[in-house]
């Protein structure tokens, strides 16, 4: 009789093209909702991925790296709109280009290829909050 109520249970829910609800561990649940909270401020997380990519050549505060980067803080790139912003980072600036005053190229991204759309838009983010 209990095989058969299991059974039962088994296939409708295959029946009705849904998945038995998985089992959730604390660790499972703990580790899923840092993502979102840090998601929720796209400020923080801009912080979190600017400081991976970007401060080696314009430092933690954005304030530049005298002959890497030029520093952010105030920059005029700042006049630029959100999609403007993240245009150009995800073109970066080559050394033959005339604005490029520092002479050495930033890569694409920052030099980081998995940065998405949404991650650059949090990065904009991060940068417009500096003061």
């Amino acid at each position: 009789m209990k095989r058969s109520l299991i059974l039962l249970a088994l296939l409708s829910w295959g029946c009705n093209g849904q998945a038995p609800p998985a089992a959730t561990s604390p660790s499972s649940a703990a580790t899923t909702a840092e993502p979102a909270a840090v998601a929720a401020n796209p400020v923080e997380a801009g912080k979190k991925l600017y400081e991976s990519t970007c401060s080696a050549c314009h430092a933690a505060d954005g304030a530049g790296v005298p002959g890497l980067g030029k520093p952010l803080k105030g920059s005029s790139m700042l006049t630029l709109s959100d999609a403007e912003l993240v245009d150009f980072i995800k073109q970066g600036r080559d050394t033959s280009d005339p604005k490029n005053t520092t002479k050495v190229a930033m890569p694409p991204k920052g030099g980081n290829p998995a940065l998405s759309d949404n991650d650059l838009g949090q990065i904009v983010a991060y940068l417009r909050s500096l003061k």
